[in-house]
Parts: C-alpha cells; structure tokens; sequence
C-alpha cells in the first residue's frame, strides 16, 4: 500500500538547490581531515554524509540525492569545477521542473 508523506516537498528548488551547496560544503570540510587508510577513510565519508542529512535537516532543505553530493566531494575534493558543476546541474534541474512540471506524470493520490 503506497502512502504519501503530507508536507515532505523534496523536489522544490529551495531543497534541491539547497540540499546540494550543503551536501557540497559538508564534502569540502571532510576533505581536509586526513584520511590514508582504509578504515578511517571510510569513518571520514559516513561522518561526512551523515553531517549533510543533519544540517540538511536544520535547514528544512531536505534533499536525499544531496548526500551523495557530500560523498562524492569528500572522496574526490573540492575544487572551482565542482562547486561550479554542483551549483550549474541543482539550477538546471529546478529549472527543467519548474517548467515541466505540467507534462510530468503525479505519483501521488
């Protein structure tokens, strides 16, 4: 049995644009403890998007894709091009559903 969550809008620009620059400056703060081996390696991405989900959650710009934004960015690092990509694809994605959001199909009852 599907049940809608009531008052959950993870899609809207203010939770994709801003779950992404937070899971971003999440990744970008965890790149700089240092991390060689494995295990702490691995301790150093799980804390990194478990900081993301939280202040995502502080802020009301839940966004589940943007944890994976802080993984990627504590794996590979910061740099201009990543910051430019993230903040580039969350502002092309609102914008294609903003104006599509007439010819998308409604999941929801």
């Amino acid at each position: 049995m599907f049940l809608p969550c009531r008052g959950v809008f993870t899609a809207q620009p203010r939770s994709v644009i801003g779950g992404h620059l937070i899971g971003l400056l999440s990744g970008a703060l965890f790149t700089f403890v240092p991390h060689s081996l494995m295990l702490p390696s691995i301790a150093n991405y799980s804390i990194a998007v478990g900081v993301s989900i939280f202040l995502m959650v502080a802020t009301d710009t839940e966004h589940p894709p943007a944890s994976g934004t802080a993984l990627g960015v504590a794996m590979i690092g910061f740099s201009p091009g990543v910051l430019v990509a993230v903040v580039a694809n969350a502002t092309l994605i609102s914008l294609a559903h903003h104006f599509l959001k007439r010819y998308m199909k409604k999941l929801t009852r």
